[in-house]
């Protein structure tokens, strides 16, 4: 949403009002009897394509429908270890509160009441962990962009932990931040999303094997426990599928700056990092990304499209016999 009152049109280039949506507001340029085609075209951060709840992006440059990667993932990439971790996490709430359900099993009403209790306990932990993150992530950008954070948030005691562990790893790493919360996007495979960050480290491209000055992908997960792994291997917070997606904005041609300006992507390393930001501390991990990736996203992709199209087909309606044709067959 733009702050910005006036702006030039790109149209008619003379200065206009902008309306609450960052639009130019609807005007007629001296002499002409019809409005000036720029009116409502969006100016300054609202040309930033947003994401819509259907999970589409759109971009007002080409005016294309984008597909949101991590709808895409959702959608196409199954995640065996969310039933694992739902599971479990079911069990343990059952076994913490054990007198209750058993209290609760004497009558049929409070009995259902606290089935679907306990049947929302992955939603309540996941939207828990879902805030969580969210409110994280926000803290880390104002560090990148050395902007201001409101004080409940700054001052919250939950938080002040993962922002020490952030700056530790700044400071351990040499990391300069050169992009932040940055949406970008690629007309060819037509999706478009929002990546974490890029960043250039000397010591990172040591290890990596690229020029100290190549961009590097970089992503933070704050689930799980450190130095934990799941039943099938994987860090327990930190999963392939960080990789899939930081391959698809790793392919992405273009990006938006804070200004709304659109921008050709540079060169981006084809390994990334995944930090692993937790209170007790911090890891990073090299996370794949290149082109080999970037293919099994692509056929993440066309799983999505069958899930959501012809998926919906394959079953038609039950058939029913008919009293006469039975007859006729016997």
């Amino acid at each position: 949403m733009t702050t910005t009152t006036r702006a030039d049109c790109p149209t008619c280039k003379t200065q206009q009002q902008v309306n609450k949506d960052g639009t130019i507001r609807k005007h007629t340029p001296a002499g002409n009897a019809i409005p000036c085609p720029g009116s409502g075209v969006p100016v300054g951060t609202a040309r930033i394509p947003r994401r819509s709840t259907a999970g589409f992006y759109k971009c007002h440059v080409t005016g294309q429908l984008l597909r949101s990667v991590t709808t895409i993932l959702n959608q196409g990439s199954p995640k065996e270890a969310l039933i694992h971790w739902a599971g479990r996490l079911v069990a343990e709430t059952a076994m913490e509160h054990l007198p209750q359900l058993v209290r609760a099993s004497r009558h049929p009403d409070t009995a259902k009441e606290m089935t679907d209790w306990l049947k929302r306990a992955h939603t309540r932990k996941k939207e828990e962990r879902g805030d969580l993150g969210t409110t994280v992530h926000a803290l880390i950008e104002a560090k990148v962009l050395d902007t201001p954070v409101p004080d409940a948030i700054a001052n919250d005691p939950e938080l002040r932990p993962y922002v020490a562990n952030f700056e530790q790893f700044v400071a351990d790493w040499q990391i300069t931040f050169t992009a932040s919360e940055m949406v970008v996007a690629d007309y060819e495979h037509k999706f478009a999303g929002t990546l974490d960050y890029l960043l250039r480290s000397p010591l990172l491209a040591a290890e990596l094997g690229c020029p100290a000055d190549m961009e590097i992908p970089g992503d933070t997960k704050t689930g799980g426990e450190l130095d934990s792994r799941t039943y099938d291997g994987n860090v327990h917070g930190v999963y392939p599928e960080a990789g899939v997606q930081m391959s698809a904005y790793r392919k992405a041609k273009y990006g938006w700056l804070r200004d709304g300006t659109r921008v050709e992507m540079p060169p981006r390393h084809e390994v990334g990092v995944v930090l692993h930001l937790r209170p007790e501390g911090y890891r990073l991990y090299p996370v794949r990304c290149g082109d080999d990736v970037f293919e099994a996203f692509t056929f993440i992709r066309r799983v999505a499209e069958f899930q959501t199209g012809p998926a919906k087909n394959i079953v038609g309606q039950a058939l029913t016999l008919k009293r006469s044709q039975a007859r006729e067959v016997a």
